[in-house]
């Protein structure tokens, strides 16, 4: 996997069609998902050298910015963000749960990493706007003073942008719960 991830988070799915060519022309970047989401969103997700992620998201920011909800550039994302996207963590012993909601994409993304980069916990899932009407949340688990702390990171680094919606800490979910969850 390339060292940076950047993200475009568009408004309408034509405008989300152009951002992500113009994305394509402007740098070596490849495409982890172009796709739309709820409610009418669309998403573009790319991964490559730093420098050319950055150059990508800026211009089609600069293009479509005012059909721009969300976006951003990571440079060094935690190792447990792609699974999480895609639903393919692997999680062994469950403790504490921690949940985050957000209004977009673009801030459940960077809140988990803040999150999996603040304490020791395992990143279970990161839902991106599909079926939510846009918005997204991620999932985490382990001993809860480490949740606890991922999740309040996670609120402060949603929050800039103000795009908190709610969170929870669950100490000890029920395993029914957990069945369902996993």
């Amino acid at each position: 996997m390339s060292k940076a991830i950047g993200m475009v988070e568009c408004q309408t799915i034509s405008t989300g069609m152009q951002a992500a060519d113009l994305m394509l022309k402007t740098a070596e970047v490849e495409i982890l998902e172009s796709s739309p989401v709820c409610p009418g969103k669309y998403i573009i997700l790319i991964t490559g050298d730093l420098s050319a992620v950055k150059a990508s998201v800026d211009a089609a920011k600069t293009s479509y910015g005012q059909k721009v909800i969300g976006s951003f550039v990571l440079g060094n994302p935690h190792e447990n963000i792609f699974p999480a996207i895609y639903g393919a963590s692997e999680i062994g012993d469950v403790k504490a749960l921690g949940v985050m909601e957000t209004f977009n994409a673009a801030a459940a993304i960077v809140a988990a990493d803040a999150a999996a980069k603040t304490s020791m916990v395992n990143l279970i899932e990161l839902r991106l706007a599909r079926g939510m009407c846009g918005k997204s949340y991620l999932l985490l688990t382990g001993d809860v003073a480490a949740v606890t702390a991922a999740i309040e990171r996670a609120e402060q680094t949603a929050a800039e942008d103000g795009m908190m919606l709610d969170s929870a800490v669950i100490p000890n979910p029920d395993k029914r719960l957990w069945d369902n969850i996993l």
